[in-house]
């Protein structure tokens, strides 16, 4: 890669020297959050033989991933180096016109009205995890983290591909924490390697071996199946139809790779906050009690559970499963009144932008009443990116939240096993280091 260079006064301010990358790397979060605090909300640091680009205002965040998402790729980005080896050219690491028609076929899938018929579907799979966990020794501390990524994988390959993958998915979600940790620590040719990136380079090859032969499996079954009955076709039938084998396969690992991890995430982030703000906890107690009075959710009831919505979203303001957007500038821009050089690589931090004082009364503490009006600054919370590229999933994602967070407290509390210790850590997404362990009681 050709390092990118400008004129020293049209340098946004920033460190005078080369940024210590290894430190950076060891907490990414911190180094963002102080570019931010000491230099303001355009930033600039040479790491790794080049410039980069830190934004953090909403005007300038909204003219790279909206007004100007065509002079901005996702090519050559730190995301995609770390992404294209697992994911191939699916959604999330395609760009251009092949973007764009993969777009239009996936994007049925995930309107309003097909999201809301997979209500049975994503309550029968939590109804399932509560059994699970009734079975488990009483008072036992259980991963629960685990078990969301278990149980979001399990909807999102029945209700969008229209399979059941089984005992297969408890692999899967042993195969993707693999692929994260790999992926995560990703360094650009390190030289040499050290033990421990040997160590998960090997942890991560094989994971991409399992991952990618779970997506073929998935595809066979559904061959060999096809729809239950006329006028069921899922996305993956349509993708059948259209793509040839590697395309089918690239695709189907981005979705599900994509459509479960974020939202178990933000699951995890919102028990966990819940429990540590019991107050909280009780408006949704209190709302459950009397919408639902005992019976299971549907979508019918998503406009009446506004205090679990309103959870879930301030839970992703704090901790927004995608903390960083990358892109590479494709030809010369003037953003903020500082040139910015073709080729340069441009980042925002929703860790940055969603907790940013300018912004955000209290940003630091955990208010879900502050989303009672949705009218906020354009750009400003993006905890599904932005502009054009905003994740197609987004929709699904937060009624699948919600059902299942408005079904799980309904039966049960969760409770931080006391001493546990609780670290964002900023790999492919932002998840609890040290995953989260809770004691499930009866509610």
């Amino acid at each position: 890669m050709t390092p990118t260079t400008a004129p020293a006064a049209t340098v946004p301010p920033g460190p005078a020297d080369p940024v210590d990358m290894a430190a950076m790397r060891a907490d990414p979060l911190a180094f963002v959050t102080r570019m931010n605090r000491e230099y303001g909300d355009l930033t600039s640091h040479v790491g790794d033989g080049e410039r980069i680009y830190l934004l953090h205002r909403p005007d300038l965040a909204k003219h790279v991933l909206k007004d100007n998402f065509a002079h901005y790729t996702k090519a050559n980005t730190p995301d995609d180096a770390m992404l294209r080896p697992l994911l191939g050219n699916g959604l999330l690491t395609s760009d251009g016109a092949e973007w764009a028609r993969q777009r239009r076929l996936c994007a049925p899938a995930f309107r309003r009205t097909a999201v809301t018929a997979f209500d049975g579907i994503i309550t029968e799979e939590t109804h399932a995890l509560l059994d699970r966990w009734r079975s488990a020794e009483p008072g036992s501390p259980l991963p629960v983290d685990h078990h969301l990524t278990s149980l979001t994988l399990a909807i999102l390959t029945r209700a969008v591909l229209g399979v059941d993958l089984g005992a297969a998915g408890e692999g899967f979600g042993r195969a993707v924490d693999a692929a994260n940790r790999f992926m995560g620590h990703y360094v650009p040719d390190p030289d040499p390697d050290p033990q421990d990136t040997v160590l998960r380079r090997k942890g991560y090859v094989q994971a991409r071996s399992f991952l990618q032969l779970v997506a073929r499996t998935v595809i066979a079954s559904r061959r060999t199946t096809g729809p239950a009955a006329a006028g069921q076709d899922t996305l993956m039938d349509t993708m059948i139809g259209e793509l040839d084998d590697i395309d089918l396969r690239d695709q189907v690992l981005t979705l599900i790779m994509a459509g479960h991890e974020t939202t178990a995430k933000a699951l995890t982030w919102t028990l966990y906050l819940l429990d540590q703000h019991p107050a909280e906890a009780a408006l949704i107690h209190a709302e459950l009690d009397e919408v639902l009075a005992g019976r299971t959710p549907t979508a019918a009831d998503l406009p009446a559970l506004v205090h679990c919505r309103r959870a879930i979203e301030e839970a992703m303001r704090l901790y927004p499963p995608v903390w960083l957007i990358s892109r590479r500038a494709t030809r010369p821009d003037v953003i903020g009144g500082y040139e910015i050089p073709a080729g340069a690589l441009v980042c925002v931090s929703q860790w940055v932008l969603h907790r940013h004082p300018d912004h955000w009364e209290r940003p630091d503490d955990y208010v879900p009443a502050r989303f009672a009006d949705p009218e906020l600054p354009s750009h400003l919370y993006l905890p599904f990116g932005g502009g054009e590229r905003t994740c197609i999933g987004r929709h699904f994602a937060l009624v699948e939240a919600t059902l299942v967070l408005a079904t799980l407290l309904q039966s049960v509390h969760l409770t931080l096993e006391p001493g546990f210790p609780v670290e964002p850590e900023a790999l492919v997404t932002l998840r609890p280091k040290h995953g989260m362990r809770m004691t499930v009681t009866p509610r």
